[in-house]
């Protein structure tokens, strides 16, 4: 037996237990330490002397700091925005009073000067089924490749020329117009993109052939047998994967036709990336949101807008040069928040539905252009459909011609500035030149920027160039239509 067990027998014989021996020692102990003073208070120290207080740190406003994190301050700007657009609303409310009218699209609808345009819609038919129509002549070699070229060209030409002409003497409605020509020169843009494309398919189809015919002799008999073998694998397990791509001439239908036409993208391919569903709540959510931006940007328009513009006449006819810069700054801010109502609008919620509904996997719309640090970043990010059409139709068939990259991109800045002049000045029935000269400016503005300015000052003149840009060219437009139609009348 163990001397610890024995010890317990003894304790439990004598009725006595080891606890309270120990607490009685302790309650000793800490009475003889009170007698000693050995519990004495702490001595008090200003400082702590065994830490370093002070490191090498950067405020947080300065950019060495690698501080990030300023959300409370955007929090604040919102709020402040707030106030000041509330503030505004009130006191444009107080100075003109309520200028919305809701039935204003009802009355657009029933306005004839309307109906031209809508005419002119319908008619896009004629020059979608035209290029069909080339497609599968070229297709079957029953015209030469120049003249097909030539056909193509001279639909698409008249494609942009016969509405203008036709809704510039009809003297259509200016905003039905605008849409009219805008969905034109889109399906320009498309067509080009279509016969392209197309005549690129039958040049390859043309190599494939004349490889096999080289490559069809006896001693190559079982290298074929091979391929065929392989290609008859590759469709089968395409089918599997749910893969079936579509080759040339297979995609040369009605079908495939209008898909592209409808599609958000201004480049075409035989074979888009397709989502497998629709989503409808993705649907539903983009087309709420659009509903209810649109309504705001009509409210803005009529409540905001249209009183500076009506109020700039004066300025104008007395030439009052202070008054006309306070107007454009007083024009700046409704017609920007406008401006990035419209974008949102157009290239998130509407080609969103739109490639929902059918299906169209490439939702890279637009990338972050709000962060471009110079004009030519923003004019490669904030429209992606155009950008790329761009770049696969002028910028790079120019420069495997020989053109210089700096040359071929002057060149697609004076088709951009043609196409934005076209879009305004045959709606507004004048030719002033001032949105072709708007984004002729950008060019030197863009090398000035790209030398003398970086990084978040960049961005500041990005900015700046679209929130007084946009108003300096509206104002003079403004002003010419003034000249010509209310002192023409007067």
């Amino acid at each position: 037996m163990s001397t610890e067990l024995k010890h317990r027998k003894i304790n439990e014989s004598t009725g006595t237990d080891d606890r309270k021996e120990v607490v009685g020692e302790e309650a000793a102990a800490i009475t003889a330490s009170k007698k000693n003073n050995i519990f004495k208070r702490p001595r008090f120290s200003l400082v702590d002397s065994k830490e370093a207080f002070h490191k090498i740190r950067d405020s947080l406003f300065s950019s060495d700091s690698g501080y990030t994190n300023y959300r409370g301050l955007l929090n604040l700007c919102v709020i402040l925005l707030i106030m000041s657009s509330g503030r505004l609303v009130l006191e444009n409310i107080l100075k003109y009073g309520f200028l919305v009218k809701f039935e204003v699209p009802i009355e657009f609808v029933r306005d004839p000067t309307a109906w031209p345009s809508v005419l002119a819609i319908i008619c896009t038919n004629i020059f979608i089924l035209n290029a069909l129509w080339l497609e599968k002549k070229l297709e079957k070699s029953e015209i030469k490749e120049k003249n097909g070229m030539l056909i193509g060209s001279v639909n698409i030409f008249l494609a942009l020329l016969l509405p203008a002409v036709y809704l510039w003497y009809r003297k259509a409605n200016p905003v039905a117009s605008f849409y009219a020509l805008s969905l034109y020169t889109c399906i320009s843009f498309k067509l080009i993109s279509y016969l392209a494309v197309n005549r690129a398919y039958r040049q390859i189809r043309k190599e494939k052939e004349k490889e096999d015919n080289n490559n069809n002799t006896q001693s190559d008999l079982n290298l074929n047998l091979v391929k065929d073998e392989a290609k008859k694998l590759a469709e089968f397990q395409n089918k599997l994967l749910k893969k079936d791509l579509v080759e040339y001439p297979d995609n040369i239908n009605l079908k495939d036709m209008y898909y592209f036409m409808l599609a958000p993208t201004f480049c075409y391919e035989a074979n888009f990336p397709r989502t497998p569903t629709i989503r409808k709540s993705f649907v539903l959510r983009r087309l709420v949101e659009l509903a209810f931006l649109v309504t705001l940007q009509f409210i803005l328009i009529q409540q905001w807008i249209i009183p500076i513009l009506q109020n700039s006449q004066i300025p104008f006819r007395e030439s009052n040069l202070l008054k006309i810069i306070e107007r454009l700054l007083k024009l700046a801010v409704p017609n920007h928040v406008c401006w990035l109502i419209g974008f949102y609008c157009f290239f998130h919620s509407y080609l969103n539905v739109l490639a929902e509904l059918l299906r169209f996997g490439d939702r890279e719309f637009y990338r972050d252009w709000w962060n471009a640090e110079s004009v030519s970043t923003f004019w490669k990010t904030w429209n992606i459909p155009v950008h790329n059409f761009c770049l696969r139709h002028i910028f790079k068939p120019l420069v495997n011609m020989g053109v210089t990259r700096v040359q071929a991109s002057i060149f697609v800045f004076f088709i951009s500035a043609f196409f934005h002049e076209y879009l305004v000045s045959i709606p507004l029935r004048m030719f002033r030149l001032w949105s072709f000269l708007g984004m002729i400016i950008q060019l030197p503005f863009s090398i000035f920027v790209a030398k003398f300015l970086h990084g978040n000052y960049g961005n500041m003149a990005v900015w700046l160039s679209l929130i007084i840009g946009q108003p300096i060219a509206i104002m003079m437009y403004i002003h010419d239509y003034y000249i010509d139609y209310f002192k023409g009348l007067n």
